[in-house]
Formats: structure tokens, sequence, C-alpha cells
């Protein structure tokens, strides 16, 4: 019980409470018992008071001639401490009024005070207070230990009700991570509160949707290297299953057929195990700076009998000069490949391919044009994902496994680049393929 948070939020607004009202009580109490009247009989014997100034006048002067410059003031100078309409009067021994600071005085005077001179009365001070100015102390007391209580439950109240305000959002998370440990990752928390709690419900329902995300990308991961799998190997099972039964001779040719469906399978586990690396940004990469025009027209040329083949030009536009850019040249080798690969492989016969690069935004824009069919644009969202086929009915054999533009994604974004599509889907407008790389002096490891 202690260890909830709610609670701890509820004790500490009682502790405030009581000490901010304990302290508040405090000080009123003492101001009060400051200005409350104190007994005037009580007063008047303290050294220094009125009737030992009365009796030092007296001694020094042999008369009470003047005697009222002594009254005046008496109140504030000799009785401090006193509130409230006071009276003195001071008379002699025989009874008669020497001095009143009422010209008419009351006639309630009791308890005189002497006023005596080396032990030799010679005078009676008398004194006369209004009631009605003495505040009463004892109920002024009550009055604020009342308050005090009220103030204090209600406090304890107040503190109670915003703990449980201000807990409520963090119970609902914790109610919400429990489900998303449990799988259910369909789970989001309604966001209100605190300003900090609504950041911490925003950055949970983010975290969750990226989680469902990652969960599906899993999952059809999963499914498509299940499926990707099992396409050569059913094929290898049957033609191993063939040749134990006889049904097949063992001959080089069935061998051979098998073996390469050995290759399929590597060269996609390869696939797979590399675009896991790109996408972790732990591929590793050996990084130069390098002018990136030799190297272009290097790798397009590893393309032309293969373009000459298909009756496809391959032209290229690419200055002799280029900014120098940091990369890994095999990886984006690779990269090249897979696009001049593709863009072959989809412009019919006298159509052309063309690879130019410049200058662009401080680095160097690549990019491959093709006048194939294009790519029609609901597509266009989708081609850097695993897996992923235009049309859906092309085989492995025709249209690979689907890993090679998601793994091109990978590597350009391993260093720090940039690649898209663009295509209107008409048949002779094909597409184009773009990527940028950061200039020499930006370092993707950093």
């Amino acid at each position: 019980m202690m260890n909830q948070l709610w609670v701890r939020l509820s004790l500490a607004f009682t502790a405030v409470t009581l000490i901010s009202f304990s302290a508040i009580m405090l000080i009123i109490l003492l101001a009060v018992r400051t200005v409350t009247p104190q007994p005037l009989r009580t007063l008047l014997q303290n050294p220094g008071s009125l009737p030992d100034q009365l009796a030092d006048f007296y001694e020094t002067e042999q008369s009470w001639d003047h005697v009222e410059l002594i009254f005046w003031g008496a109140e504030s100078l000799f009785l401090p401490g006193v509130t409230g309409r006071i009276e003195f009067t001071l008379i002699d021994l025989d009874g008669q009024l020497i001095y009143a600071t009422n010209p008419e005085p009351s006639p309630q005077f009791r308890n005189p005070v002497s006023i005596e001179i080396n032990g030799v009365t010679q005078a009676y001070l008398t004194f006369w207070r209004d009631e009605e100015t003495i505040f009463l102390t004892g109920q002024i007391e009550s009055l604020l230990l009342l308050v005090a209580f009220v103030g204090t439950v209600i406090g304890v109240l107040f503190g109670i009700l915003m703990s449980r305000t201000l807990t409520a959002p963090l119970d609902h998370l914790v109610a919400a991570a429990r489900a998303i440990g449990a799988r259910d990752l369909s789970r989001r928390v309604k966001i209100n509160g605190t300003g900090e709690v609504l950041a911490l419900a925003d950055a949970f329902n983010e975290m969750a949707a990226e989680l469902e995300q990652n969960e599906k990308l899993r999952r059809n991961l999963v499914a498509d290297i299940a499926h990707e799998l099992r396409t050569p190997l059913t094929g290898m099972q049957g033609n191993l299953y063939a040749i134990l039964d006889d049904t097949y001779p063992l001959t080089k040719a069935e061998v051979a057929g098998i073996y390469e469906q050995t290759r399929l399978l590597s060269r996609l586990v390869n696939d797979l195990h590399e675009l896991s690396q790109a996408e972790a940004r732990q591929l590793p990469l050996v990084l130069h700076p390098t002018d990136l025009g030799p190297s272009l027209r290097e790798w397009a040329a590893a393309f032309m009998p293969q373009a000459e083949s298909r009756a496809i030009t391959l032209a290229l536009d690419i200055p002799v000069a280029l900014p120098l850019v940091c990369v890994d040249s095999q990886r984006l080798q690779q990269v090249i490949a897979n696009l001049l690969g593709n863009a072959l492989k989809h412009t019919p016969a006298d159509g052309v391919v063309t690879l130019a690069a410049c200058a662009a935004d401080g680095g160097v824009a690549v990019s491959v044009t093709d006048t194939g069919r294009g790519i029609p644009p609901e597509h266009l969202p989708h081609i850097f994902e695993r897996f992923y086929r235009v049309d859906a009915a092309r085989s492995r054999s025709t249209g690979g496994a689907g890993l090679g533009l998601a793994i091109a994604r990978a590597i350009v974004t391993a260093h720090d680049g940039r690649i898209s599509a663009v295509s209107s889907g008409i048949p002779g407008e094909g597409t184009i393929f773009r990527l940028w790389l950061p200039p020499a002096t930006h370092d993707p490891a950093d």
C-alpha cells in the first residue's frame, strides 16, 4: 500500500497541509497574544513602569506640579502590551484628586497602586479600562483551532483527490503495458493529464504502434521466407525422391539441377543476412572519398554485352568530374548493378536505359532511367519492401526473390543517402530511380 504513488502523494499533501496550517496558526496566536490585554496591576508593578516614573518625578520636583507630563503617552511608554481605552487618576493621601487623564473620571476606580518614596506612600494611582475592548483570547484560540482542523481535513481530502487524479493516467499506462506484454499490440492509452503525462502517453502510443508495425513486418517476413524457401526445397525434395525411387536416373543434369536449387537457397540466405545487417546499421562499410565518374562508367561497361544482346541502348550521361563522396565502392556497385539489371530486364528491345550522374546539394545524384512499361503508382510506395513484386505472377526465376531493392535502399541509407523511384505507370515512359549521396566531408559512421 505504501509503495503506491497516490498514497505517497496523499501523505505528502497531508504533511504540507498540516505544517502550513500549524505555522499559520502559531503566527496568528503569537500575534493575538501580543496585542491581547494583560493585567494592568501586573504591568504597573514592573520596574520602570508608571508608578516608578511618578515616584521619581515627585522625588525630583517635591510636588505634583506638571505631573501631566508623565501621563502623556503613558499607555505606550510605560504599559506596553496594553490595549483599549484606559483612564488614570492620581489622588493624594486624603483622597483629593491630583490629576486625571479624563476630565470627567469614571467612578469605577479601584485597586489603587501606592506611589512610594523611600518606603513612604505619597499618593495613589488608580486606573480604569473599558472592558469592551478586551479581546477574548480563549475564544480566538478555539476559533483558530477549529479553522485549522477544518482546513486540514479539506486539504487532506483535496490531496487524496489530486493524487488519484494525477496517478490515474499512470494506472492506465501500467494496464496498457501489461496488455502489450501479453501480445495485445493494438492496445493504446488515452492521452490526457498533465504535460509530462501527455508526453509519456504519446511516447507510449508511438512505441506501441511501432511494435505493432514491427510485429506485422516480422510475421510477413517469416511468411515470405517460408514461401521463398518452400519452392526450392520442394523441387529438391521431389528430384531427390525421384532419383531414390529410380524415376529419374542419377545423371549430371539432375545433380546440376539440384545444385542450382542450393545456389538459390544460399543466395536467398545471404541476401537476408545482408539486409538484416544493413537495416540494423551493422553492415560493414569500407569508406573512401571517391569520384564516382570512373566507377560508374566501369560498372556500366559490365552491362554493355547484356544490353547489346537485348538490342537495348545503354547510354551514359556522366560529367568528367564529380564532387567527392565517401562510399564503400563495392556496396555501391551492388546498388547500381541491381538498378541497371532491373532496368534492362524490364525494357523492351530498341529501348533505352540511361545511367546519369550530377552534382546536387553538395553531394552527387545518380539516376537510372529506362523506357520500359513503368511501375503503377499504387505500387511505388512498396517497391523497396522485402519480397515485394510489382507483378505477383512473376516467379523467382524471372523476378528474383524481391530483396534487391530492399537491400539497395538499406545500403544507400547506411551511407546516409536517399533513394526513390518515379513512374507514371504508362508503358514506354518507364521508371526513374534516383539516389543521392552526401559529400565526402560527411562521414556516415558519425
